[in-house]
């Protein structure tokens, strides 16, 4: 019988299965970062954009919304047409980003301004 093929009780003979070999230590580390493959670039500039839309509409609420409410809205469209991980941040942003431009709009009905005034 020769070393690379057994015979099994049916008289067939079968290839033998390679014994696995123990990894070194340098082996398994560099399995391990080449797993951990870090997001692409657009895709990390897109979650960048949903936080800085959801920032954006968070802010403008409640100081130059005439700016800040439009921005927020761009960014907040471009993060999730380039498929951020971010999701929900991107949405905040959007719906923000409209608050904002409501406020603006009920500002400029009521006052007849663009800013706020806490005074008479």
């Amino acid at each position: 019988m020769s070393t690379d093929v057994t015979t099994t009780l049916t008289g067939r003979s079968a290839e033998r299965t390679p014994q696995k070999t123990e990894k070194t230590e340098p082996q398994q580390k560099a399995e391990q970062k080449a797993r951990k493959t870090p997001a692409p670039p657009a895709r990390r500039e897109a979650d960048g954009m949903a936080v800085a839309s959801f920032v954006l509409g968070l802010v403008g609420l409640l100081v130059f919304n005439v700016v800040l409410g439009p921005l927020a809205l761009v960014l907040a469209g471009l993060a999730l047409a380039r498929g951020t991980n971010r999701r929900g941040r991107a949405l905040l942003g959007l719906t923000l980003g409209a608050a904002d431009l409501i406020v603006l709009a009920a500002l400029a009905t009521t006052d007849h301004t663009l800013s706020w005034s806490l005074g008479p």
